[in-house]
């Protein structure tokens, strides 16, 4: 099927935090802070996108993340290319920080594909949600980013764990099946996260990891991430044990030396601290009285801002586009903070 000139959909996707200490590659948490996307598909041939302000050294062309996903999504989906196509976005998810800025990128394309195919198979007025196929987009998610607990986050919200089931067939594509159950934190969790100046790419913190590990170090974290899903949803008081890592943390101390002197700091004074995804942030689990305590650390040689930005109880979300108005203006959109 071809996409109509004209055709336009919004979608809104939250950052996350993936490991949360122990949960390597497999437990994530949707946060409260949102990248924006408008895709339009135009008669004029050719791609244009907006960046919007301060995104320097991000690519304009096909290889744009959110592009890349969108165009193989559509591809796999068995809609065709369209000649002309409009991308404007909006970011505050920081790039290169441990916040899931490229698996929000890769959802948001997979969620753009999508809302186009089921958008122009409706009759929706403008400001309309339209729903997902949230199975599909997790799928290719997870295939495109490597490992589903980011963008398990992205798509469901809240905290979610998955697992990638590899002997059956795929799903609507050349991936595999990405399984995921979906949590909803205690009331009382109050996620803090602790962002420095600096970035590191997902590819430098994962290279810096050994290619085996002990027996006894898998045990140890198979146990404090069973705790972990625990304490998170039912026992903060646990949360402190249950944030402790053998795999991966140490490992890379050198790539954030200065997030795990952090880490450390923050444990040592009872916090369940751990490094935020790949690093460098900073993620503390802490209870509404213990977060209203935590401040952005000063006087070293890096600086630090502190967040609290809530956990999203949904994840991506997808409406008919309203065009003439900003990506800011959608009303329309749900989220809602546990």
């Amino acid at each position: 099927m071809s996409l109509r000139p004209g055709a336009a959909v919004d979608v809104r996707v939250p950052a996350s935090s993936a490991n949360l200490g122990p949960g390597f590659d497999s437990i994530g948490l949707a946060l409260g802070v949102f990248d924006d996307y408008r895709a339009i598909v135009r008669e004029e041939p050719g791609l244009v996108v907006d960046l919007g302000e301060d995104a320097q050294g991000v690519p304009v062309d096909e290889t744009h993340l959110v592009v890349a996903t969108l165009l193989r999504c559509l591809d796999a989906l068995g809609e065709e290319r369209p000649a002309g196509l409009e991308l404007v976005c909006r970011n505050t998810i920081r790039m290169g920080r441990g916040m899931g800025s490229s698996a929000a990128a890769i959802v948001a394309g997979a969620a753009l594909a999508d809302a186009l195919r089921r958008g122009e198979a409706s009759a929706a007025e403008p400001g309309t949600e339209i729903p997902l196929d949230l199975a599909f987009v997790g799928d290719v998610a997870a295939a495109l980013e490597g490992h589903p607990d980011n963008s398990s986050a992205s798509v469901f919200g809240g905290m979610t764990v998955s697992w990638v089931e590899d002997d059956v067939a795929p799903h609507a594509g050349p991936w595999p099946r990405v399984h995921t159950t979906c949590l909803t934190p205690h009331p009382d969790v109050e996620p803090v996260v602790l962002v420095p100046t600096s970035r590191l790419s997902t590819h430098t913190a994962r290279a810096a990891l050994p290619a085996q590990v002990p027996h006894a170090h898998a045990a140890l974290n198979a146990a404090r991430a069973a705790l972990l899903t625990h304490a998170l949803t039912s026992e903060p008081a646990s949360l402190l044990p249950a944030t402790r890592d053998w795999l991966h943390q140490e490992q890379r101390r050198e790539a954030y030396a200065e997030s795990m002197a952090l880490v450390d700091a923050l444990r040592e004074q009872g916090h369940a601290a751990a490094i935020s995804g790949a690093g460098p942030s900073v993620l503390v689990l802490a209870t509404r009285a213990a977060a209203a305590d935590l401040q952005a650390p000063e006087g070293g040689a890096t600086t630090w801002q502190c967040l609290r930005p809530g956990v999203p109880s949904v994840g991506v979300v997808a409406v008919r586009a309203t065009l003439g108005a900003s990506l800011g203006e959608r009303a329309a959109v749900r989220r809602v903070d546990l």
